[in-house]
């Protein structure tokens, strides 16, 4: 999956594939974690957001399931 570098302390990249509704964070330690059917909506919520790192708390983790890719 393609991601977007990001300003962020903790996030370095983000994707999302629209197609399967799978979001895609990429930490500045190299872990990878992918979250599932998570709507366009609140991927671009991360991407516009002031911090990145936040919204993540906020609105995604815990919210939707995910599995760590790498």
């Amino acid at each position: 999956m393609e991601r977007t570098i990001v300003s962020s302390s903790n996030i370095y990249s983000i994707g999302y594939d629209s197609y399967s509704k799978t979001l895609e964070v990429q930490f500045h330690t190299g872990s990878i974690y992918q979250y599932y059917n998570v709507p366009q909506s609140v991927y671009s919520g991360i991407m516009s957001a002031s911090s990145h790192g936040s919204y993540l708390h906020n609105y995604v983790k815990g919210v939707y399931q995910y599995k760590q890719v790498a």
